[in-house]
């Protein structure tokens, strides 16, 4: 008999922990190879963990709502044979796991309290960003923080306690502060929201709890405006042959293909031949250094039954025709809205596509999906009388206009750059070929 680990297997580049949304086995139960052994949830998708291993399980190393780290043991299972484990399944390096505890939660930089009680020799009380990104999302204010014991050095509140105070918030009464004379909190990043308050208005109201991806989006939305300066441009396009080119084919393309031909493969086939012209718009931001990305993997934000947003990526999609584009934006379009996703179909994208026509919005000002440096949005197409120029002079026509806007970081793209590509999409929607064959 040997004893077996349970790796947190790594769910994406990008992705550092995942939080334990159920164990479906418990110590002492049997288990065979790739059962599924427990549910995750990342900042981007829930999954399924299968064992790795067949035999019994020996020990649960996590409870269920625990956020561990990638590459972390969180089980052991007992098997007659060391050989039965997945090869595939190894333990991130530890390296990689030390830099994913630095890089846990980045929002807020370490906050110090002046306190002066008899819990801390010095005076000072440390929180580390995980600590004050947890308080956060749990509405748990500084004054409050102050008050839950802390079990590390000099009182220092770690993961662990809080997370167990969250457990039993509310079953046991918050501990009196003690000679409490002066908290001062030195922040040294990007600014703090507010902790929120309880409502106390009047009126017919209804409150509503945020769900937990609810709560993820929120947060990565504030994080990217406190990362990047955002800058928005716009321009006006005429798509009218790409409209009647695509209702002229759609039938037979879903007679020939077995699958409906959308304009998003359209947008993302002219995206695409944009960013080879201009590849500064597919990079990424490290300190000082400007990563520019040469495969051309792209997000489309995409609307859940429940009303919030994922963004599944199309890996290198420079490389795909207008068929293939077609079948991995339905299939992954069919995917996100059946909870299906694999973690690595959110993973690795460059630069993303978000279409707010879909909605009836005629134009919108999309907010970066971070690490990318920028992100399209493709307004809802609309019949429009616009002047057309022609060798006989001018003359007015009905055509079918949209606008497109690029949001992105200022930080390393300027107007000039921003407008070029917008315009360059643009120009390859405008000049689209009526009598392309697919």
């Amino acid at each position: 008999m040997s004893l077996v680990d349970l790796i947190m297997p790594k769910l994406g580049e990008s992705i550092m922990e995942a939080t334990i949304l159920k164990w479906h086995k418990q110590p002492g139960d049997k288990v065979s190879m790739d059962e599924t052994l427990l549910d995750i949830a990342t900042d981007k998708v829930d999954s399924e963990v299968p064992s790795t291993a067949e035999g019994i399980i020996e020990a649960l190393l996590y409870k269920e709502n625990d956020v561990v780290p990638i590459g972390t043991v969180i089980a052991k299972i007992k098997t007659t044979s060391a050989a039965a484990v997945n090869p595939t399944s190894t333990p991130t390096p530890k390296k990689e796991i030390e830099e994913a505890k630095v890089v846990e939660e980045i929002p807020y930089q370490p906050v110090t309290t002046n306190v002066s009680n008899t819990g801390s020799g010095n005076g000072v009380r440390f929180y580390s960003p995980l600590v004050l990104n947890i308080a956060q999302s749990e509405g748990i204010s500084m004054a409050e923080l102050e008050n839950i014991p802390g079990s590390g050095q000099d009182g220092r509140v770690s993961k662990k306690d809080i997370l167990a105070y969250v457990s039993n918030r509310g079953k046991t009464p918050v501990p009196a502060p003690v000679n409490v004379q002066q908290v001062s909190v030195i922040n040294t990043s990007a600014p703090r929201t507010e902790s929120p308050v309880a409502y106390q208005g009047g009126g017919n109201v209804e409150i509503i709890e945020m769900d937990r991806m609810r709560k993820l989006i929120a947060k990565h939305m504030v994080d990217s405006k406190h990362t990047s300066p955002h800058v928005t441009s716009f321009c006006e396009c005429d798509v009218t042959n790409l409209v009647l080119w695509r209702d002229r084919i759609k039938k037979e393309f879903e007679k020939r293909e077995g699958e409906k031909i959308t304009f998003t493969p359209l947008f993302i086939e002219a995206i695409v031949k944009s960013l080879k012209k201009y590849p500064m718009l597919s990079s990424s931001v490290d300190g000082d250094r400007i990563i520019i990305k040469k495969d051309l993997n792209i997000g489309m934000a995409t609307a859940l039954p429940s009303g919030n947003l994922i963004v599944p990526v199309i890996k290198n999609a420079d490389q795909l025709n207008l068929v293939g584009l077609t079948k991995q934006v339905n299939g992954l379009a069919n995917a996100a809205r059946n909870n299906k996703l694999k973690p690595d179909d959110t993973s690795g994208g460059t630069f993303t596509l978000t279409n707010v026509g879909t909605f009836g919005s005629i134009m919108g000002t999309p907010i970066i999906n971070q690490p990318q440096v920028a992100i399209m949005a493709v307004g809802a197409i609309k019949k429009r009388p616009m002047v057309i120029e022609t060798p006989q002079g001018d003359t007015i026509g009905i055509r079918h206009m949209m606008y497109i806007s690029l949001s992105y970081d200022h930080r390393i793209i300027d107007g000039a750059m921003g407008s070029t590509f917008l315009n360059a999409v643009s120009k390859e929607l405008e000049n689209f070929d009526l009598n392309r064959v697919v």
